[in-house]
C-alpha cells in the first residue's frame, strides 16, 4: 500500500485506469467522498457502481451510474442503469458481468499491516478480488474516524493499491421519533417475536420502532445484512444474548460507531455470508423483519417500486425472507401502514402494477392487526389482509375486487 497525497492520487489513477473505467466504491454511510471526488476529477468518463448511493455522488454528463440497489443519489437519474439481484447474488455481479477497473474503499487506519472496512463490508470483499482477478486497482481512504470492526472487515495493507489519509466525521442516519402509527404497528410486530429469537431488521421507521418494543426481551440473537443503533439500545437493555452479533454494514450516530469500534462482539461478514439463504435458514428461530411499499391481495409485498419506477431494489429481503422461512421456528414478517398518505390510497391493493420484491410471507402487519400468511389457502390470505391489515375505508372495495376474499 502506497500512502499518497491527493494530487499524486490524482495522477496514479489517471495512470493505472483504463480509458472509460467502471469505478465500485462504499455506499450507504461510508462514502470515500474526498478519494471520489478525486477520480471523478481524473477521468471524463466512466461508470460508477454504489449500493445506496446517498446525496452527492458525482452525476454529471460523462457519469453512468449502476447499482442493485438504488439510494438517494441516484434516484430518478436518467443516466442510471438498475440491475435487478438479489443482495447475495451482487458479488457475482461484480466477478462475472460488473467486473470492476478500480475499486475505492473507505477504511480504519491501519493496525498492524491491516485496516477495517469499518461500518460497510457488503459488496466489497468481492469488488476487491475481482479488482484483483482483473487488473484494476484498489483505492483505499484512510479515515482516522472509521471504526476498526472485525471479522470480514479486516483487509490486508498489502490488497491496497495507494490510498491517502483523511480525518473526517462518518455520515450518520438520521435519529426519528416514531409517529403513532409506526408505533401501533412495532407493538403489533413485537408480539410476534419469542424471546431467544434471531432478528433481521431492514432499514426504516418500523424496524426502528420495532427494535424499541422488544428491550423487554431476553435471549435474542442479531443476524442481520445491517445494523442501526436499535442493536444498541437492545444491548444495554439486556435483550441479547452472549452470542456474536452478525452484520454486514452499520448506520446510524456517531455513539454506534464509537461502540462498533475495537468491538470484538460484532462480526461484519461479507454479503455472501450474510445474506446466503441456506446459512440464515441455520438461525434459531430466524425472523424476518421488513417494510414494503404495498401488498396485493395474492400476499405479494413490493419494496423496491413507486408506481412504474424503481425506488429501491430487492436488497437482502428476498434473501431474508426464504432463509427465514426454512429456519426451524422462523417467521418472515412485513409490516407498513395501511394507508400512503402522500398519494391518499391504500396500501393493500388487488393486484401489485409492478414487480414483487418477496411473496410466501409468514404474517404481514399493519396498525390495524396481522394477517397470517403462511398455511392459509389463498382464499383465506386474502380475507385475512382485507379484515386485518388495509385500512377500513379500503376494505368495501378489496372485498368487491379480491375474487379470493369473496370465494368467487
Amino acid at each position: 500500500m502506497h500512502v499518497v497525497d491527493i494530487d499524486r492520487l490524482d495522477r496514479f489513477v489517471h495512470d493505472n485506469g483504463s480509458r472509460q473505467p467502471r469505478v465500485v466504491a462504499s455506499g450507504n454511510h461510508a462514502v470515500p467522498w474526498t478519494a471520489l471526488k478525486t477520480i471523478d476529477r481524473g477521468f471524463e468518463r466512466y461508470r460508477l457502481f454504489m449500493l445506496n448511493a446517498p446525496a452527492g455522488v458525482p452525476d454529471r454528463p460523462g457519469v453512468t451510474l449502476e447499482t442493485a440497489f438504488v439510494g438517494a443519489g441516484m434516484r430518478g437519474r436518467p443516466s442510471l442503469a438498475y440491475y435487478p439481484s438479489r443482495l447475495s447474488l451482487v458479488p457475482a455481479l461484480l466477478r462475472h458481468v460488473l467486473t470492476p477497473d478500480i475499486v475505492v474503499v473507505h477504511t480504519s487506519v491501519p493496525r498492524d499491516n491491516t485496516v477495517s472496512l469499518g461500518v460497510e463490508v457488503n459488496i466489497l470483499r468481492a469488488a476487491i478480488e475481482s479488482a484483483h482477478a482483473h487488473g484494476g486497482l484498489v483505492v483505499a481512504q484512510l479515515n482516522r474516524q472509521m471504526p476498526f470492526t472485525y471479522g470480514d472487515a479486516v483487509v490486508s495493507v498489502e490488497d491496497i493499491d495507494v490510498a491517502i489519509e483523511v480525518d473526517v466525521p462518518l455520515g450518520e442516519l438520521p435519529s426519528r421519533s416514531p409517529g403513532a402509527i409506526h408505533r401501533r404497528i412495532a407493538a403489533n410486530v413485537a408480539a410476534l417475536v419469542p424471546e431467544g429469537a434471531t432478528l433481521q431488521l431492514g432499514i426504516g421507521a418500523v424496524p426502528d420502532a420495532t427494535l424499541g418494543e422488544l428491550r423487554q426481551r431476553r435471549g435474542l440473537r442479531v443476524w442481520s445484512e445491517m445494523i442501526s443503533d436499535g442493536v444498541l439500545q437492545l444491548e444495554r437493555a439486556g435483550a441479547l444474548s452472549d452470542d456474536t452479533i452478525i452484520t454486514s454494514f452499520a448506520a446510524g450516530s456517531a455513539e454506534l460507531y464509537d461502540w462498533l469500534d475495537g468491538n470484538r462482539r460484532v462480526r461484519f461478514l461479507r454479503t455472501e455470508r450474510t445474506n446466503d439463504p441456506a446459512g440464515i435458514a441455520q438461525q434459531p428461530a430466524m425472523t424476518s423483519i421488513n417494510a414494503a411499499l404495498q401488498v396485493d391481495l395474492s400476499a405479494q409485498a413490493n419494496a423496491s417500486y413507486r408506481g412504474t419506477q424503481i425506488y429501491s431494489g430487492f436488497g437482502g429481503q428476498t434473501d431474508f425472507v426464504v432463509g427465514a422461512l426454512h429456519a426451524s421456528d422462523g417467521h418472515a414478517i412485513i409490516a407498513l401502514p395501511s394507508w400512503h398518505d402522500a398519494s391518499d390510497s391504500s396500501t393493500v391493493v388487488e393486484r401489485l402494477c409492478c414487480p414483487a420484491t418477496s411473496f410466501q410471507h409468514s404474517a404481514i402487519v399493519s396498525e390495524h392487526g396481522v394477517a397470517t400468511i403462511w398455511g392459509r389457502s389463498q382464499q383465506e390470505q386474502a380475507q385475512q389482509l382485507v379484515e386485518n391489515v388495509a385500512a377500513p375505508a379500503a376494505r368495501d372495495a378489496l372485498r368487491r375486487a379480491g375474487t379470493f376474499a369473496s370465494g368467487r
